[in-house]
């Protein structure tokens, strides 16, 4: 009774086992990339909208937060306010910011998707580089979002102080709130970038070398992400935008050479070692 679903598994373990010898490398054709990439996506689709239920548990005192800012310069004395232009408004701000922390929370969950996508067909070693890099990015891309936070105000008072004496700041919610989130999510995914190079640095695509080599395109291009990313591109936001990154790139360049040592030694032991076996052939094993 028992027989025929034993040799049924042994027969699909053998195919399995088999299948993986044939393709090492994890090599999948386009359907089965765009299926993977469909199942990816559902699972980050599903961490999203639970974190969007959560956002919208805490809408209230979040909202309040982010409008925060604003309130301080009315309290200061300036004619400053938040509104809402239309009846279906609020609904709408509310999404967005359910969306928002939703984005936050699940995190480790959609950035773990990207990166096992962009890497297909992962050794055991270069699994550890993956959960080393979810481990990397979540906390730089939550710390992102909070250095947004912490120069919100500064932003919001350089804006508002540029109103002429006399006038008003009647800001309309559907502009504050995008702005704001624009900026959290701006400085949350700059920080992720540094990550990403030493990712690609620890499966052989990208050399510290050849970032060193191009490091005034890489200043340049960090000037240019800081002036992109920072709503309004005014010169405040920008600098604290751009002086993280260019840490952090630092950092990662650091840790990009020392790898790129460390594999060139490794790589230098094992040519070693092949030519000495070439050399003396196998030793007796009453010398092992």
């Amino acid at each position: 009774m028992t027989t025929a679903p034993k040799a049924a598994r042994t027969k699909r373990t053998k195919v399995t086992r088999a299948s993986r010898k044939d393709n090492p490398a994890g090599e999948m054709a386009l359907k089965d990339h765009l299926k993977e990439l469909r199942n990816r996506l559902i699972v980050a689709g599903i961490g999203l909208t639970l974190g969007a239920v959560v956002g919208f548990i805490i809408y209230q005192p979040f909202f309040s937060a982010l409008i925060d800012p604003v309130h301080r310069l009315s309290d200061e004395g300036r004619i400053v306010t938040v509104s809402f232009s239309a009846v279906g408004q609020p609904f709408d701000i509310m999404l967005q910011v359910a969306l928002f922390v939703g984005l936050v929370i699940s995190s480790p969950v959609w950035l773990y998707q990207v990166w096992a996508f962009v890497v297909p067909g992962l050794k055991k070693k270069e699994k550890r580089y993956a959960l080393g890099f979810i481990g990397a990015a979540v906390p730089l891309f939550v710390l992102g979002v909070v250095l947004g936070w912490l120069v919100l105000p500064e932003a919001v008072q350089f804006f508002v102080g540029l109103s002429p004496e006399g006038t008003a700041n009647v800001i309309s919610a559907d502009v504050y709130i995008p702005f704001v989130l624009r900026l959290f999510l701006a400085f949350g995914f700059a920080l992720v970038l540094p990550v990403v190079l030493v990712g690609l640095n620890m499966i052989g695509v990208l050399p510290g070398r050849q970032i060193i080599k191009h490091w005034r395109i890489t200043v340049f291009l960090i000037a240019l992400i800081a002036a992109l990313a920072a709503p309004g591109s005014d010169a405040i936001t920008m600098f604290y935008l751009a002086m993280p990154l260019i840490l952090l790139f630092g950092v990662a360049i650091i840790i990009c050479l020392v790898n790129d040592k460390r594999r060139a030694k490794r790589a230098a032991k094992a040519e070693q070692d092949n030519e000495e076996y070439l050399t003396t052939g196998p030793r007796p094993l009453d010398e092992l």
